[in-house]
């Protein structure tokens, strides 16, 4: 038994599963009805997908469901749908299937190992993506939240805002802006119980009481699921681009959302997660919630993040996460039928907020301005215009600027060359004496041309193999002409993650735009203080003989 399941961790599992539910409950819920199929889409995909992901993926202490992004994409097909086939009834094929179609190319996304090449997505791309993504969620919810009705794109919400202030109700704005001050006050309080739960069940049942005339989500089917293959297969030719292109983009964005959660996860347990097989669970559990009615998910981090802080340590406690979901449709779905719409919105806005990328924004001014223009070009056009060409117009401008980039270096004679590695890398001509008297408590990382998207992901690979014996790591930067916005935040959470071993990071060679970049965003003298700069490596020897002895 103790091979299959180690009980030591079933106290933990319990614990993360069941708190990962609660914190995943309100979620789910505003989640389904911002897609506009409905909180029990919600609820229903919250289930498949924390469940199976959970059992059939790659991070053991995974808690997946809907998400933000995933739900805008959601939304933004159903839309489309209901344009197609002229009403929500007729749309539901081209939508599930659209689900199943993405579930489907996540699991083959999982057996080709395209894993391996969506981590390359250049940082203004996937922050400009998901800033966009914050703030759709803010726009829409914006007359739910003063209880109207909310025109379908935010281009026409931005158009009909006088009526936002016309026929606002007001009670529905008080019921909303009670939700948002608890969502924000009630950790000061205490963070044992999530503020999202807390003010879903404070502000509905006040409203239940008071019997104020606000929307509501109306009657949700108790029970089981049902499989929901009507009309799946006998979708019309003419919506096949539809289906496609929307069930990629699903795949696609549900893969890094997933992925990008699976590092954190790494990050805090100290484990690696399996890239592919990740993809394959969530694969598997998106083309469940598609079959029974549910809105596609990925991994959700804060799910992950309580999980593990809660004790979750195996699969365990993502599938209980899951499983407590379920027995809440078993058993109170009747009563979540009363919970007012503005009190979804007001969970939601702040889930808004909290997904823009402030960081890559409040850097706009100070990154290479190439990268500054793509994450603004994507920002908006995700914000107002189709999140699928976003992503496209945003990976080619940042290869074509990157490019151009590239052939300016190389027109000036620098090299433009791949990351040195650990492994079986042999000291420089400058650097060989003082490395082999050392080299049990240094490491030397030598950079060759330019630090960006294409190689970051390979550089913090290898940050991750230097073990707490290492006391200082030198990171030559004499061949690095030129660093962008995904270079300069590797090297910063670099630095950081050395910083918990504690150790030293040196800096030799540094050129003028990788300086001033770091130097703008105070990396230096913050992270790297001035004493630990040095013009060329020989300089620095002194000082760090000088810390291997103290």
């Amino acid at each position: 038994m103790r091979s299959f399941y180690d009980s030591k961790y079933l106290k933990g599992d319990i614990t993360g599963g069941l708190v990962a539910g609660v914190v995943a409950l309100p979620l789910a819920l505003a989640f389904g009805v911002q897609s506009g199929l409905g909180a029990i889409a919600g609820l229903y995909g919250a289930i498949a997908v924390g469940i199976l992901a959970a059992l059939f993926g790659g991070t053991n202490t995974q808690a997946s469901g809907p998400t933000g992004p995933m739900t805008v994409v959601s939304a933004a097909l159903v839309a489309n749908a209901i344009d197609v086939a002229g009403s929500l009834q007729d749309a539901m094929g081209i939508i599930l299937l659209s689900f199943l179609v993405g579930g489907a190319l996540q699991i083959i996304f999982g057996l080709i190992n395209i894993a391996g090449y969506i981590k390359y997505f250049p940082y203004p791309v996937i922050s400009g993506f998901m800033s966009g993504v914050g703030l759709i969620i803010v726009i829409l919810q914006l007359f739910p939240f003063v209880g109207l009705d909310s025109p379908k794109s935010t281009l026409k919400v931005i158009m009909d805002l006088p009526r936002l202030f016309g026929e606002l109700n007001w009670q529905a704005l008080v019921l909303g802006a009670m939700t948002v001050i608890i969502y924000y006050v009630f950790p000061r309080i205490t963070k044992a119980v999530p503020s999202a739960l807390v003010a879903l069940i404070t502000v509905s049942i006040f409203a239940f009481f008071i019997q104020w005339n606000v929307p509501i989500i109306g009657e949700i089917p108790s029970g089981f699921p049902s499989l929901q293959l009507e009309g799946l297969f006998s979708v019309d030719s003419s919506a096949y681009f539809l289906v496609l292109e929307y069930g990629m983009v699903l795949a696609v964005l549900g893969s890094i959302d997933s992925l990008l959660t699976s590092v954190i996860a790494d990050n805090m347990t100290k484990t690696n997660h399996n890239s592919n097989r990740e993809l394959i669970g969530q694969g598997i559990g998106n083309m469940a919630a598609a079959l029974i009615g549910g809105i596609p998910g990925a991994g959700a981090t804060k799910g992950t993040v309580v999980n593990i802080n809660n004790g979750g340590r195996t699969k365990l406690s993502g599938a209980l996460h899951g499983a407590f979901l379920l027995a809440v449709l078993l058993g109170l779905s009747s009563l979540a039928a009363y919970i007012p719409l503005a009190v979804l919105a007001g969970i939601l806005i702040p889930i808004g907020f909290k997904i823009v990328d402030k960081k890559g924004l409040k850097h706009l001014r100070t990154v290479p301005r190439a990268d500054a223009i793509v994450l603004l070009i994507v920002l908006f056009w995700t914000t107002f215009g189709s999140l699928i060409q976003a992503v496209g117009i945003g990976v080619t401008l940042a290869a074509l600027l990157f490019m151009k980039r590239s052939s300016d270096i190389g027109e000036e004679g620098m090299q433009v060359g791949t990351l040195a590695g650990f492994d079986g890398e042999k000291p420089w001509d400058d650097e060989g004496d003082f490395f082999k008297r050392h080299k049990d408590h240094v490491y030397i990382k030598h950079l060759y041309g330019p630090l960006f998207f294409g190689f970051t992901s390979h550089f913090k690979e290898e940050v991750k193999k230097i073990t707490e014996d290492i006391k200082v790591l030198i990171i030559r930067m004499d061949r690095v002409p030129y660093m962008d916005q995904s270079g300069l935040y590797a090297l910063e959470d670099a630095i950081l993650e050395l910083s918990q071993k504690d150790i030293k990071v040196v800096l030799t060679g540094l050129q003028e735009q990788p300086q001033d970049l770091l130097t703008s965003i105070d990396i230096i003298p913050d992270l790297v203080p001035e004493q630990q700069l040095f013009g060329h490596i020989k300089d620095s020897f002194p000082w760090v003989t000088e810390t291997l002895r103290s």
